[in-house]
């Protein structure tokens, strides 16, 4: 089993990672980042996503977040159109099957699973990405539905 690969981490604007908060009167949510907007480790399962993020000429999707800190982190996966991926494609399940082996891999679990966003077929790419709060707020890097497709 090889080690696993060392996350990247990249800092971002606050704003892009906040969770926002529920608003009874308009039964949405208010205030929510685009990163974290993406999250989709619930959907996954279902061999789909939620919209992804824009990040460095690439589109990710969040798998999960956490407080470090009073800090909000969250971690991404790329995500690309299936006919773009070189390696083994799988699904969650027979991903889930694999267990131990699955999350030994150095590419990370979610490596090479496929997903539908809409109705284009995709992978998500590990290994997986750190997104942290930066210090200083940088011009959001959200993209319009145009620039995603």
């Amino acid at each position: 089993m090889s080690a696993p690969v060392k996350s990247q981490e990249f800092f971002v604007d606050p704003a892009r990672l906040a969770s926002g908060r529920w608003c009874h009167t308009r039964d949405r949510q208010i205030g929510e980042g685009d990163i974290s907007a993406s999250y989709s480790a619930d959907k996954i399962a279902e061999g789909r996503v939620r919209s992804p993020f824009k990040w460095q000429n690439a589109l990710w999707v969040s798998v999960g977040g956490a407080s470090i800190g009073n800090q909000r982190a969250v971690q991404a996966y790329r995500i690309i159109e299936r006919k773009f991926f070189n390696g083994r494609a799988i699904t969650y399940h027979e991903n889930a099957r694999m267990s131990a082996a699955a999350l030994g891999r150095p590419e990370g679990f979610y490596h090479g699973m496929t997903v539908k966003w809409g109705k284009l077929d995709c992978v998500l790419v590990g290994p997986a990405a750190i997104f942290l709060p930066s210090e200083e707020k940088a011009a959001p890097e959200q993209a319009d539905m145009f620039d995603l497709l």
